[in-house]
């Protein structure tokens, strides 16, 4: 790890100053993203084929739902806002963001949750002109259901669901009848058998009152096989498959022993049986070191063309070295074949391809913002709003920014990136392991403390950040950094450089991440690139090490400790 070190900077932690005054406004006339994986280079598709992520970088728990020749697909945000993505695609390869679900300040609160708390895995269906997602906001207000006649939104106000108390990850199944039917991973009809005991429950569900009906059924417990103490068995969906009812699951937690299995029924509410191949995806029976891994594959929400074949949706990622990764867990897409009934996807043994051949569907144009492969786009900051894929952490409670004048503005507030609050940060995902952020930012700090710039950022203990500060009186060029709950919230200052510009000029700023380093470096609009640091330690943004379950973004910060508090 190398750091351009000044005796004003070096290790040293900022402390407010105990006076507020107006506070300064940074302007970000542009920010740039670029990046590819080793894999690219190596494996390419051809014609009639994708590459796998269909969604890279964080879009976690994916759920999917068809209406007509349309298929929507939403994923997981935790405390981000706004939350809950919504994709539309007519060929299940090209996913065009078309809303957010979650995108008032009112319909959930995330307060001053952890990042990994908030807004768990979603479901989506649609039913006679009707869309639904089901979703949990941990330690927020437990189970509810939106509607919305447009996949686009607005979607409704939540509608809460308190026989689901303490249980997450609830789906809808609507059967051929009209009958409907809510389920959901629960806790067990007894005290817990061991860590990650949990069970999944069944529930009549009436789609007019939107509320659920009659006794509750437990459908799993613990898993397909008790006896192997199987763990976090939840993200339950139910297909009808000619004239039987075929359950899903993931079982095994997120991590590398992740997995989906079936159970069949003649009924809704069971009993079920388990397939006896269970499980019918998974890569934990796979070596670790083979190239280009995929691990940690399940929640599988599967889906049936109008030709009547089956495609599935997933979670996994893409780790480098001992299980770390930085991208969080991404959507992927493969075919399901059906044998003696049961669903399969991968079989024992069979690695997620990156890539292969497309489904029988029209092929749809690439959407404007690519989401898989390797690419570079720029916003230019030339609408009104925020690009609709960007994210702020927990919900904003005052207007501390806007898009005006080709530009992104921030007002600089004393809530930090290491405050568990709402900082005036604004952020878009990583989506490669080899990845840049660069960004051209204009500001004029007016009290120590002061800073604005460009932060890559995986929850409030883990981030690195460059840009324009005042420390001890002089206005530098700084990188601070916060390596765990140990360091200070403010981070660390662990290089510096007098700002080469007057304040108020442009300066631009770059991240640039290769797997499990980070460079930092500034540049005058005219002149070269000079890094403050190189090869840091960017392991720090990768899951592994920061815990949760969200993945690491690229953001534009303003901070002021004498700005104005919310």
């Amino acid at each position: 790890m190398k750091y351009a070190l000044t005796a004003l900077a070096a290790g040293l932690a900022l402390t407010a100053p105990a006076f507020a005054q107006d506070a300064p406004t940074a302007r970000f006339d542009w920010f740039a993203y670029e990046g590819a994986d080793p894999e690219h280079a190596v494996v390419q598709p051809g014609p009639g084929q994708f590459r796998n992520p269909i969604l890279s970088g964080f879009y976690p728990d994916p759920s999917n739902t068809r209406a007509g020749e349309d298929y929507y697909l939403v994923t997981s945000t935790f405390a981000y806002f706004p939350g809950l993505p919504v994709f539309h695609s007519r060929d299940l390869v090209n996913w065009t963001q078309i809303g957010n679900a979650i995108d008032r300040p009112d319909q959930v609160d995330f307060g001053t949750l952890g990042l990994s708390r908030g807004l768990f895995a979603p479901t989506i269906e649609h039913h006679e002109g009707v869309f639904y997602i089901l979703n949990t906001c941990v330690d927020c207000g437990d189970n509810f259901v939106i509607t919305a006649t447009d996949p686009a939104g607005p979607w409704s106000d939540p509608v809460w669901l308190p026989d689901l108390a303490g249980g997450i990850d609830p789906a809808l199944f609507i059967d051929e009848d009209g009958s409907a039917w809510i389920l959901n991973n629960g806790p067990p009809d007894r005290e817990p058998e061991y860590e990650g005991h949990r069970a999944i429950w069944i529930q009549r569900f009436d789609l007019e009152t939107l509320s659920t009906q009659g006794p509750r059924t437990l459908l799993v417990d613990g898993g397909v096989d008790f006896s192997t103490q199987p763990i976090w068995i939840e993200g339950p969906h139910i297909y009808k498959v000619d004239g039987r009812y075929v359950l899903t699951a993931a079982e095994g937690g997120t991590a590398e022993a992740h997995s989906q299995v079936a159970l069949v029924a003649d009924r809704p509410d069971g009993p079920y049986t388990p397939d006896p191949d269970n499980p019918f995806l998974t890569q934990r029976d796979l070596p670790r070191d083979r190239d280009f891994p995929i691990t940690s594959a399940g929640h599988a929400d599967l889906v049936q063309t109008p030709d009547g074949d089956w495609w599935a949706t997933f979670l996994a990622v893409r780790p480098y070295g001992e299980d770390f990764y930085n991208t969080g867990r991404e959507t992927f897409l493969m075919p399901v074949t059906w044998e003696n009934g049961w669903p399969r996807i991968t079989a024992p043994g069979e690695v997620i391809p990156h890539v292969l051949d497309r489904p029988d569907l029209p092929e749809q144009p690439a959407p404007d913002l690519p989401t898989t492969g390797p690419f570079s786009v720029t916003e230019d900051f030339d609408g009104e709003a925020l690009p609709i894929h960007w994210l702020t952490v927990r919900n904003p409670r005052s207007d501390w920014f806007s898009v005006s004048g080709g530009a992104l503005h921030l007002t600089a507030r004393p809530q930090g990136l290491g405050d568990m609050a709402n900082p005036s940060f604004a952020a878009r995902r990583q989506q490669h392991m080899t990845a840049a952020a660069s960004t051209e930012v204009r500001f004029t700090p007016a009290h120590d403390g002061d800073r604005a710039g460009l932060a890559a950022f995986q929850s409030d203990d883990f981030w690195w950040f460059i840009g324009v500060g005042r420390h001890e009186g002089q206005d530098v060029v700084l990188v601070e950094r916060r390596a765990g709950p140990d360091d200070p919230a403010r981070g660390v200052i662990v290089a510096s450089a007098p700002l080469p510009v007057a304040p108020g000029q442009p300066l631009r700023l770059r991240a640039s991440v290769d797997v499990g380093e980070i460079d930092l470096a500034f540049a005058t609009p005219d002149g070269q690139w000079t890094a403050l640091v190189t090869d840091g330690d960017a392991s720090i943004l990768s899951t592994r090490t920061a815990g949760g379950f969200v993945g690491s973004v690229f953001g534009a910060y303003a901070y002021s400790p004498a700005g104005p508090a919310d």
